[in-house]
């Protein structure tokens, strides 16, 4: 719908004196914090050099006052932050609303962060809860959750804007949810170095998953291209907006690679936020398991199966299965039900029987662990020989343990496991001491070991508690196994978790889930959420990709671009790719070729590395994602997107159909172009 001149004019002195107040705040905020900063460190050195003199009142006193003023430097240095990344866009939304209860008209303009002047705002901050609005309605009755309850209204106009460098370079008037014309500008954009903010797209169903805190865990189904990714983002951004005490070091974000994590690292900063903890779930667990050097990441577990290199399939499917949680459960309790003190022992003059101290071990600290058993007794002694547990404990405890029937080498009680009457009985088979020591004295742990070896570990010490962390986020859902999330709840069993996937695109060969809806019985109190229309890829593209899974709901909001899906087996694979590549320069910013394997995508890498200056060959351990021509190997492309994705397989290597959730995987990063080699 086109604008008024009067309109526009509005519009353009509306924006001007926007612009004029962010420069003229930023001005005033840069010299107040100067101001700031000498109070800060006037007062900090007046507490040390006085601390002599002052009582503990005094010192408290004071230290309280310092650390106020920090806090409040700290928060204003944070909105200068956000108005540089602003000054140049302040805005990009507009709506106007009526309330029912008093007739009023707001005119409310929504940005990536608030502007207020003499006491009135004049942009709101997109998380508000009146910008919900914007998101929610098409226009007509709407209503909005305030602190002080339901506001029910008119929307009587939905406006967005395109601004630039200062200048007004497009409004879009609408009345469908948040814009038709703008959202197809947005998506036929060419794809960037590094994910973009969709804070000026989000999309209903979107907004509700964002916005969500009356649920304390929220899982998310959505398909390929659904904005699984860009949602959590948003809502990690929306509850550091909404809720008290809460700041990005209490949120822990899994994601599925290195590569991955790089690619997201600039949405939070965007949205005027502080990047979140972000970690692999091995980088994790390299935390919690200290006997082994290095642990196996879960794209070279992948990596193992696709290359054949795994000696014993079978043996890792069973060790993947939700059984080894019970054979853990069990083989512990028959551990604990079999411990004894062999022998009596000696403190200086002090003998404790070997009765009295399974009596200990089996009667009075029954309900805890075996280590934290043998560390009670210790302590217990401690206290009946008055000697302090912070110089003698260790020492008994070594004493308790040489007399125990049981190791304390966590290698030696893991390897146990596997020649225990719980695991034979489940696995229906008696593995060799040397088929055990191959995965169990190797310096790298095996990654579905290293989910074992964490369980047990913290069934056998305790799991390490951490009340620090108060949001878990885990994308690519459906590629954690049910033992991982339990772990998780023991590690941080008061946190909420939002927990994003697509079963569709669960490239974990030894792993599968019916439903997400699966994990309610882990995480408790859950509100599970579908996603469903994809916002990455061309109709042509998601026509293609909804035949490889039998895919009838998923729906493509792109207009189509008139590239359809080419398959092709090429005779000169050498001369059919560089003239594809050398094509596609011509169309598109970013493309891939995306190989099924590592070792596939090293050949090709060698084999154009001297035509194109550009190449560039991704493997797990790149950080870096600002290249404009990469080859990368299936596994590693989740969640990323191209403009063009050429698909390789070697013609003796094709997709097989109990694989098609990876050529899915594989064949959904494509935006606009998808071409396919050797499927045929």
């Amino acid at each position: 719908m086109a604008v008024s001149k009067e309109d526009l004019d509005f519009e353009k002195k509306y924006l001007k004196n926007c612009l004029d107040d962010i420069k003229q705040q930023i001005n005033e905020l840069g010299k107040n914090l100067e101001i700031e900063s000498k109070d800060l460190k006037e007062t900090r050195k007046f507490i040390w050099e006085n601390k002599g003199s002052m009582d503990p009142v005094e010192i408290r006193s004071n230290l309280l006052s310092s650390e106020l003023e920090y806090y409040a430097f700290e928060r204003h240095a944070n909105y200068l932050k956000k108005l540089y990344r602003v000054k140049e866009s302040p805005y990009f939304g507009r709506i106007d609303f009526v309330e029912d209860e008093n007739n009023i008209n707001h005119t409310i303009y929504i940005g990536i962060t608030h502007l207020a002047k003499d006491n009135n705002n004049l942009i709101y901050d997109w998380r508000a809860p009146i910008s919900s609005l914007f998101y929610d309605y098409e226009g007509g009755k709407a209503s909005y959750i305030a602190p002080e309850g339901k506001i029910s209204g008119l929307l009587t106009k939905k406006r967005q804007y395109k601004i630039k460098n200062e200048k007004l370079v497009h409004i879009f008037d609408n009345n469908i949810n948040v814009t038709d014309e703008f959202l197809q500008e947005i998506l036929s954009n060419t794809s960037n170095d590094k994910m973009k903010n969709i804070v000026n797209t989000i999309q209903k169903e979107q907004n509700e998953v964002i916005r969500n805190t009356d649920s304390k865990n929220l899982i998310v189904q959505g398909i390929a291209g659904s904005g699984k990714t860009s949602v959590a983002l948003h809502r990690i951004a929306f509850l550091l907006y909404k809720l008290e005490n809460i700041n990005s070091n209490n949120i822990l974000i899994f994601s599925p690679n290195n590569i991955f994590s790089e690619y997201i690292s600039n949405v939070l900063p965007e949205l005027g936020e502080t990047n979140a903890l972000d970690t692999t779930f091995s980088d994790f667990a390299k935390k919690y398991i200290t006997k082994y050097n290095k642990i196996e990441s879960f794209s070279s577990f992948i990596e193992r199966y696709y290359t054949n290199s795994n000696v014993n399939k079978n043996l890792t499917t069973f060790k993947m299965s939700d059984e080894m949680i019970d054979i853990i459960d069990q083989y512990v309790e028959d551990l604990l039900n079999n411990v004894t003190f062999t022998n009596d022992i000696e403190i200086e003059i002090s003998t404790y029987e070997k009765e009295y101290l399974n009596q200990l071990f089996h009667d009075r600290y029954a309900k805890v662990t075996l280590f934290e058993r043998i560390e009670l007794i210790a302590e217990h002694i401690c206290n009946r020989e008055n000697k302090r547990i912070s110089k003698v404990g260790k020492t008994i405890q070594n004493i308790l343990w040489k007399n125990l029937n049981v190791s304390k080498d966590i290698k030696v009680l893991f390897k146990n496991l596997f020649k225990s009457d719980a695991f034979i009985k489940k696995y229906n088979e008696t593995l060799s001491d040397n088929e055990i020591n191959k995965f169990i004295n190797q310096k790298t742990l095996f990654y579905e070991d290293s989910l074992l070896l964490i369980y047990l570990q913290g069934k056998l010490q305790s799991f390490p508690y951490s009340s620090v962390i108060k949001q878990v986020v885990i994308d690519e859902a459906q590629d954690y196994s049910k033992l991982q999330y339990i772990i998780l709840k023991k590690i941080f069993p008061y946190a909420s978790y939002t927990v994003l996937g697509d079963i569709n695109q669960n490239i974990n060969p030894y792993y599968k889930y019916n439903s997400l809806y699966d994990l309610k019985d882990i995480l408790g109190d859950t509100k599970y959420v579908e996603l469903n229309k994809t916002y990455r890829s061309s109709p042509e593209i998601i026509e293609y990709t909804n035949k490889i899974m039998g895919l009838k709901h998923a729906v493509s909001i792109r207009h189509s671009n008139n590239f359809p899906v080419i398959c092709e087996n090429p005779v000169d694979l050498y001369a059919q790719l560089k003239d594809d590549i050398k094509e596609g320069q011509k169309h598109h910013k970013k493309i891939a070729i995306v190989t099924k394997n590592n070792e596939e995508a090293k050949m090709l890498y060698d084999m154009l590395k001297n035509d194109f200056e550009d190449i560039n060959y991704l493997s797990e351990y790149s950080e870096n994602f600002n290249h404009n021509l990469v080859i990368i190997p299936s596994y590693l492309s989740k969640g990323l997107e191209f403009d063009l994705v050429i698909v390789y397989t070697d013609k003796d290597n094709k997709y097989k159909n109990n694989e098609k959730n990876l050529y899915y995987v594989v064949t959904t990063r494509a935006q606009h172009q998808l071409k396919i080699y050797n499927q045929i």
